[in-house]
């Protein structure tokens, strides 16, 4: 009789990083099942920049301690209209990338709209839709928080990005040969 190993467990931690609230959402993937494990909102209190960035990271860090995921996938920051505000964002998620990278995890990085795309199947999906589509996906009784639904769904987009087509795109663009769909 040939067994087959069961594949190994993966734990996956999405970030959704905000300088006020960085939603965070721990996945489990075998194979491609997906199963929730938590998720919450590290909300950064404070008046100055380093105290904010702080939390971020000793929380982060918490997160990580308990949870022990093995990767960790995180929202890049997207260009808004504001410079000062995309340059605010832009070092709460550098807070975030540091307490994944002290911990020795690696880091994966997604666009806003390659998550959407991931969960809702459309790039430009509100937020609304993202939430009910990872509670749909996950098996949720309910809606999660808005920054914590982002987070899982940079988890889900993860954990799709590195299973199944997704791999196998990712492994043949990095080896220099992209081959088309039949």
């Amino acid at each position: 009789m040939n067994r087959r190993p069961s594949p190994a467990l993966r734990r996956i931690l999405g970030i959704d990083p905000g300088l006020r609230i960085t939603g965070f959402g721990v996945l489990d993937l075998r194979g491609n099942a997906l199963a929730y494990v938590t998720s919450g909102c590290i909300r950064a209190t404070g008046t100055s920049l380093p105290i904010r960035l702080g939390v971020i990271v000793r929380d982060l860090a918490q997160v990580i301690a308990e949870q022990n995921p093995t990767e960790v996938a995180i929202e890049r920051v997207f260009v808004n209209v504001n410079p000062n505000t995309t340059l605010l964002l832009g070092q709460a998620r550098g807070a975030a990338i540091a307490a994944a990278v002290i911990a020795g995890l690696p880091v994966s990085e997604y666009t806003a709209g390659q998550v959407k795309q991931a969960v809702a199947g459309v790039g430009r999906a509100p937020k609304a839709q993202v939430q009910e589509m990872v509670r749909r996906l996950l098996l949720l009784p309910g809606r999660p928080a808005v920054d914590a639904a982002d987070a899982l769904a940079a988890a889900i987009c993860h954990a799709h990005a590195s299973t199944g087509v997704g791999a196998l795109t990712q492994r043949s663009a990095r080896a220099g040969r992209v081959r088309p769909a039949a």
